[in-house]
């Protein structure tokens, strides 16, 4: 594989790896009943936002590289209605699914895959604007997850990163610092 698309497609599933931990390190501090929590105002559940990426990279990344990313069997609508019968071990199974067949197309791309053009909605892309569009739209989908997450655990939330609080920059970065040299 040339250096560049090398580089690339390690630094993506990275990128991508480390959203999907913050999601599950997430989910692991919550109750069966967070998961279906809706704020005032019909803004969705941390249900229907992994309903809706799970919906999103099945259609996306299933045959990547030869359907339109808009596939006919999805249906984007039903993926932000609430469906408080779904289980939260039913909701990792959703969210794992769509995530597997997200890496198994990165996975499976050479070097020349990366200047093909592909379709979203019948939109041309070449193949790494596509995965930016997703490197992009996961991040904020997860973003809420996290903010939902610790809106609802309140002061039982375990911080996902540098805790708030004096000197915790500072003890972070001399941490990382002494496991880097």
């Amino acid at each position: 594989m040339s250096t560049l698309a090398s580089l690339y497609k390690d630094s993506l599933k990275k990128r991508l790896l480390i959203y999907k931990n913050l999601g599950e390190h997430t989910f692991a501090q919550l109750d069966e009943i967070h998961i279906h929590w809706q704020p005032a105002g019909d803004p969705n559940s941390i249900f229907i936002i992994v309903r809706h990426m799970a919906g999103n990279m099945l259609s996306r990344f299933t045959d990547f590289l030869t359907t339109d990313g808009e596939k006919p069997f999805r249906n984007r609508d039903e993926e932000f209605k609430p469906d408080t019968t779904v289980s939260k071990a039913s909701m990792l199974e959703y969210w794992n699914k769509g995530w597997d067949c997200l890496f198994q197309a990165i996975d499976h791309l050479q070097p020349e895959d990366f200047e093909k053009i592909i379709y979203i909605r019948q939109e041309p892309h070449t193949v790494i604007d596509a995965l930016n569009r997703q490197l992009s739209h996961y991040p904020y989908h997860v973003g809420q997850i996290v903010y939902l997450g610790k809106m609802l655990t309140g002061e039982k939330w375990q911080s996902l990163s540098i805790p708030k609080g004096e000197g915790q920059s500072q003890a972070f970065n001399d941490k990382m610092a002494q496991k880097n040299n």
